[in-house]
């Protein structure tokens, strides 16, 4: 069955806008499809309309750029803070476990360095990155403190780098990868990465602390 009726458009810029439109009811409800009449001819929208349109897809590019600019902020304010805390300890006091149950400061490095190279660097930069996780905490080579770090800066850059790359298009393509097969979208991982960041920065900054008062103990 069809219906045919009318589709009024409230426009902020401009005046109230009409246009016939036909309703075909299928034997769902879920089913309904609206559709222009056949016989109607396709009309440009008015100049309001245009204008509009064009005001919005601005307000979208600022806020992509928004996006951009406090994601590499929030980055790179992290990975200072890092860099910070790291610069007094020696190599020794960088692989000591001050705590029998945890991980050491290196090892969690590892474990950053690795997150954002396979999650945003392999999976949306294609850098080809081959993770090894269990590695990252089990490594028993006692990296020197300035190669982990530089692996690390190296990794932030990289981050940095992809996220000014991207698009509104590109933050909401599809996403999936191992251990995250739910994530959806691109801005999801750039999201759930810093957020990653953040905690094991909490936790670099409670071992620092607890090193300083073995020390000086």
């Amino acid at each position: 069955m069809e219906i045919l009726g009318v589709l009024t458009t409230h426009n902020p810029d401009g005046p109230v806008t009409s246009s016939p439109i036909s309703v075909h009811l299928c034997s769902s409800v879920a089913e309904i499809v609206f559709s222009p009449p056949a016989e109607l001819p396709f009309q440009n929208p008015p100049v309001a309309s245009r204008a509009h349109l064009s005001n919005t897809i601005l307000r979208m590019s600022h806020l992509n750029s928004t996006v951009i600019s406090e994601l590499t902020r929030f980055y790179h304010d992290k990975a200072d803070a890092i860099l910070r805390l790291l610069e007094p300890l020696s190599d020794d006091q960088v692989w000591a476990r001050p705590y029998s149950y945890g991980n050491s400061i290196g090892h969690l490095l590892l474990h950053l360095t690795g997150n954002l190279n396979y999650y945003i660097g392999a999976e949306i930069a294609g850098t080809g990155y081959v993770r090894n996780r269990p590695l990252e905490f089990s490594d028993t080579e006692r990296h020197p403190k300035a190669l982990l770090l530089d692996r690390f800066r190296q990794a932030i850059a990289l981050v940095r780098e992809t996220l000014a790359r991207q698009s509104p298009d590109d933050f909401s393509a599809s996403y999936s990868a191992k251990g995250m097969e739910h994530a959806g979208s691109r801005f999801y991982v750039f999201v759930n990465c810093a957020a990653h960041l953040a905690h094991h920065t909490g936790q670099i900054i409670y071992l620092c602390k607890e090193l300083e008062r073995q020390k000086a103990g």
